[in-house]
């Protein structure tokens, strides 16, 4: 059973990894670098602060960095030294098979993937708190093409995305029950003014910022993609 679920995971990696598309190797090359992502970070960080009190604001910066480490401790310094699954980017069975764009290997195990572990633990935890539809379209869509350029780099296999897909949303939504415990007594519903607020207190002009900053993220996206096959 093992064995088949091993061989599944290859050839559906084969299936949704790479192809010959200069520009598209571009974008996603641009999708998964953490760096590329820096103003939509900092964007959440000015919702989260003009829209909390200080003492909010400060549990939910410390919930989110301790988030982030441990999401990327589970994945990194606990699940790939214990699983010990190369890469398929390292692996030698896969050598010669899997599209690598510009021999970028990274580290030596994979499983289970670190980016999917974070991307969809900060994905649940902020659209659990921000209780906005299309923020959550933003975030989930994040979560997804962060995860997916790891299989179309030939980084991971679809299975460690879905474990850390799974693990990171579990991780996420503990850490909302944790904010929301640390927070229900001075947390302010404004269910009266849905057309102007979330159900948490949110500005909806405010959360319409990050969904634009994310559709600029994405447009630098493209344009460096265009630059990256024009040079290729």
């Amino acid at each position: 059973m093992i064995d088949q679920l091993i061989s599944f995971d290859r050839e559906l990696l084969l299936f949704l990894n790479g192809s010959d598309s200069a520009f598209l190797d571009g974008i996603f090359l641009s999708i998964t670098s953490t760096g590329t992502w820096i103003p939509l970070f900092l964007c959440m960080l000015y919702v989260v602060l003009k829209n909390n009190n200080a003492r909010r604001y400060l549990i939910l910066l410390g919930l989110t960095f301790l988030l982030v480490v441990v999401s990327d401790r589970f994945s990194s310094g606990l699940c790939k030294p214990f699983f010990h699954r190369l890469r398929p980017s390292h692996d030698p069975s896969m050598e010669g098979l899997v599209d690598l764009v510009n021999n970028y290997r990274s580290g030596m195990y994979s499983f289970i993937s670190g980016h999917a572990t974070n991307t969809f633990a900060i994905a649940i935890y902020f659209s659990l708190i921000f209780r906005n539809r299309l923020t959550t379209v933003v975030m989930f869509s994040w979560a997804l093409l962060s995860s997916y350029s790891r299989i179309y780099l030939g980084l991971h296999y679809p299975g460690d995305i879905l474990a850390g897909a799974v693990s990171g949303s579990l991780i996420g939504t503990g850490f909302y029950y944790i904010y929301q415990s640390l927070t229900r007594r001075f947390t302010v519903f404004r269910e009266n003014c849905s057309s102007l607020f979330t159900s948490t207190g949110y500005m909806v002009k405010d959360l319409h910022i990050l969904q634009a900053v994310f559709l600029a993220t994405l447009l630098y996206s493209i344009i460096y993609a265009a630059f990256f096959s024009w040079l290729h």
